[in-house]
């Protein structure tokens, strides 16, 4: 029998696969979401380069969030990520959810990336 953590590595890789081969060359937007956190970042997997990140843990939403780990946290990560790509010259993303379910705080900042002028 598989532990949880395998079978997380098990999804984040399946993922992976799928999205490597509908990337055509965009950027992915990689989230990670932690207990109390959540982070993104747009990964140029060519170069192997970060070209912008975000996280609730930044200064700039300090005062903004009550804390990280909630939807509002998510939602204000998403349009912050959104703002820092543009400004980097990346518009077009593939979205990287890891090993996590589409729902809840992964699917906030997806949506508030998408309003934020991101398209994946």
């Amino acid at each position: 029998m598989m532990t949880p953590k395998e079978l997380f590595e098990r999804r984040k890789r399946r993922s992976r696969a799928s999205l490597q081969k509908k990337s055509e060359g965009r950027p992915r937007l990689s989230v990670f979401r932690s207990g109390k956190h959540i982070y993104v970042q747009v990964i140029d997997d060519v170069q192997g380069k970060t070209l912008a990140a975000a996280s609730s843990i930044d200064a700039e939403l300090k005062g903004q969030i009550k804390t990280g780990a909630d939807i509002a946290a998510a939602q204000a990560v998403g349009k912050l990520i959104a703002q820092r790509a543009q400004a980097a010259g990346v518009s077009a993303v593939v979205f990287d959810r890891g090993g996590y379910i589409y729902h809840g705080r992964v699917k906030a900042l997806a949506d508030a990336a998408r309003e934020g002028g991101l398209s994946f």
